[in-house]
C-alpha cells in the first residue's frame, strides 16, 4: 500500500491504514532491500543494502540447482523495550530471502561474500572461456 498524504481529501487510504496498522492486525513487512549487480570482465558483483545487519544475520548458499540463495534475518531481543512506537517504519528487514539465477560462466566454487558499511557484497568470479570449452564434453554417436 502506498503512503497516504494527510492533506489528501480522500479518506479511504487513511481508513485502510488505520484498520490494518493496529495491535490485532499488524501490517505485513513486505519491504525488500535494494540489490545492485555489477558485471566486469573478471566477475559479477552483487551488492545488497543491509543497514544494521552483521554477517551472523546472513545465510548464503547455493541450492541444489546451483542458484545463489541469500537469506537474511535480524533477530531482535524479546526483552528489548522501545520508549514508544513507530509511527512510520520503512527500514525493518526482519526476514528476507532472494534466489538469484547465476550466469553459466560463474565460477560457483570461488564465490565469496562480506558485509561492510551496511552493504552485503557477493563476489562471483567468472570462469575463463578456455575452462568452459574444456568442460564441454563431446559425445560421439555410435
Amino acid at each position: 500500500m502506498l503512503p497516504a498524504r494527510r492533506n489528501n481529501p480522500v479518506w479511504v487510504p487513511d481508513l485502510f491504514n488505520d484498520f490494518f496498522d493496529n495491535s490485532w492486525m499488524e501490517r505485513p513487512k513486505a519491504t525488500c532491500p535494494a540489490i545492485n549487480v555489477l558485471e566486469t570482465p573478471e566477475q559479477y558483483q552483487l551488492e545488497l543494502a543491509a543497514p544494521g545487519m552483521t554477517k551472523a544475520d546472513f545465510d548464503i548458499h547455493l541450492d541444489e540447482d546451483g542458484d545463489l540463495v541469500i537469506k537474511m534475518e535480524k533477530k531482535q531481543d524479546a526483552n528489548e523495550q522501545k520508549k514508544g512506537h513507530y509511527v512510520r517504519r520503512e527500514f525493518s528487514y526482519t526476514k528476507f530471502q532472494q534466489t538469484m539465477l547465476l550466469p553459466e560462466d560463474t565460477d560457483r566454487e570461488a564465490i565469496n561474500a562480506k558485509v561492510e558499511n551496511g552493504v552485503l557484497v557477493v563476489n562471483m568470479p567468472k570462469v575463463k572461456k578456455v575452462e568452459i570449452e574444456k568442460a564441454k564434453k563431446q559425445i560421439t554417436i555410435e
